[in-house]
């Protein structure tokens, strides 16, 4: 059920401080903690910084540090680049570096049991029928706790159609095979289905595997949903607790109300930035390909200015996957996974190249502020000067939603794509769901 659940046009950060105190004094009622001894909490990477969630994480760590209580971090990383100390600093403030810990995807994980393959053919609709081996963070399923915390920012996904709750462990603290079972499994089913969908398959295999495998754990969700404001700045719209999946649900059909924006006919240019502090690399700064993939209309272009992209995988072995083989279409990876043994030793790279291809429908071009021409056009996008880029469409000036350039062009401009879903009405409504219902 969800504890509790607090919404308005715009929450202050006091106001989320507050009900994160609230958090911790309703899970020791509510879970019988006689006193807290050690603790845990894991928010999100850096990619999300945006949302608050890490003067979240920190507040939580000073309250309860305050009452002598033993806390540890976790960013819910998957598989990308650990934090530095300097990052940690600027995300996370006053935690000490020490008590925040890397996820190690491929060294760091147990065991904790299998999806069955029967089980994932049923919630894919018969898609795949692979089994779902599910890998956890060694420290966070086989260490004592008193309260795990899960912090996040729910909004649409491309894996999970929406982002946070239990997608925290499988994902964020997930291991190579889990990472790569779960985003192939999401590839082979469709992106496009999967976006802004409450319930997609692979969260639906996750939702089984965390109540067979994880129902010991104390854990709580703190979920945050995010929109614009008058003055088209990120806010706080609402903050639930709690912790079981109608926690999830709430936040995510309150994320699908703010979150999704849609048009009667498909756009012919979007202009996206991505932060240049959060996003070094394609593999998640294609962000923007999966949230405005929806909208674009066939034969336009998406034109990405991402000054802090210097490569294309957060990995050294999944950065040379892309570059190897490129941005692909659905049919075209399928074909060569069949074969090729370095798409089927990283498949959640493999899923990487289907999830940023246009599938020959549009035109993705970035300007990116660290690699080069050669480098960008190589994996299948056009390439724009970063300098043009900003000269001619710079964030400063720009709107969020439509603006006509001094050349009479017409874009729409976005500033944080990682903040929503744009599509048209109608590929929303063609979505599949087969019979997948929360």
């Amino acid at each position: 059920m969800v504890w509790f659940q607090h919404e308005d046009q715009a929450i202050d950060r006091k106001t989320v401080e507050q009900l994160c105190d609230r958090l911790v004094e309703e899970a020791a009622q509510r879970l019988g903690i006689g006193t807290y001894r050690r603790v845990l909490l894991l928010p999100p990477d850096i990619t999300r910084a945006h949302a608050g969630v890490g003067w979240m994480t920190e507040h939580l760590y000073r309250h309860l540090d305050a009452r002598g209580v033993e806390v540890h971090v976790i960013p819910t990383l998957g598989q990308h680049v650990p934090h530095t100390e300097e990052v940690n600093r600027w995300m996370f403030g006053s935690i000490p570096h020490e008590r925040i810990h890397a996820h190690d995807w491929k060294g760091g994980v147990t065991h904790v049991g299998t999806v069955p393959a029967e089980v994932v053919a049923e919630k894919t609709g018969g898609a795949v029928d692979w089994e779902m081996p599910i890998d956890l963070n060694t420290m966070t399923v086989s260490e004592e706790w008193d309260l795990i915390v899960h912090i996040g920012h729910v909004v649409p996904h491309e894996v999970l159609g929406f982002a946070n709750h239990n997608k925290n462990y499988f994902i964020g603290l997930g291991g190579k095979r889990t990472l790569g079972a779960a985003h192939m499994a999401s590839a082979v089913y469709g992106i496009e289905n999967n976006l802004g969908n409450l319930l997609t398959p692979v969260r639906a295999c996750f939702n089984w595997a965390e109540e067979e495998f994880l129902g010991h754990l104390p854990d709580v969700y703190l979920q945050v949903v995010m929109n614009y404001d008058d003055a088209g700045h990120l806010v706080h719209t609402g903050v639930f607790v709690g912790d079981d999946l109608d926690t999830y649900y709430a936040a995510a059909r309150a994320s699908m109300a703010q979150n999704i924006t849609t048009f009667d006919e498909p756009v012919h240019k979007i202009v996206a930035v991505m932060q240049a502090d959060e996003f070094h690399a394609t593999w998640v700064a294609n962000k923007a390909v999966y949230r405005t993939r929806m909208a674009m209309a066939d034969g336009g272009e998406l034109l990405i200015i991402a000054p802090g992209v210097e490569r294309f995988g957060e990995q050294p072995e999944v950065d040379a996957l892309i570059r190897k083989y490129g941005y692909l279409s659905k049919a075209e990876v399928l074909e060569k996974y069949a074969t090729e043994a370095d798409m089927q030793e990283i498949p959640h790279a493999t899923a990487h190249l289907v999830h940023g291809s246009a599938e020959g429908r549009f035109r993705i071009t970035y300007a990116p502020g660290g690699l080069s021409r050669e480098e960008v056009e190589s994996v299948g996008y056009g390439y724009l000067d970063m300098e043009e880029a900003l000269r001619r469409y710079d964030p400063e000036m720009m709107r969020d939603g439509w603006n006509t350039m001094d050349d009479g062009e017409r874009v729409f401009f976005i500033s944080t794509p990682s903040a929503g879903l744009w599509s048209t009405a109608d590929r929303l409504a063609a979505r599949a769901t087969h019979e997948l219902h929360p």
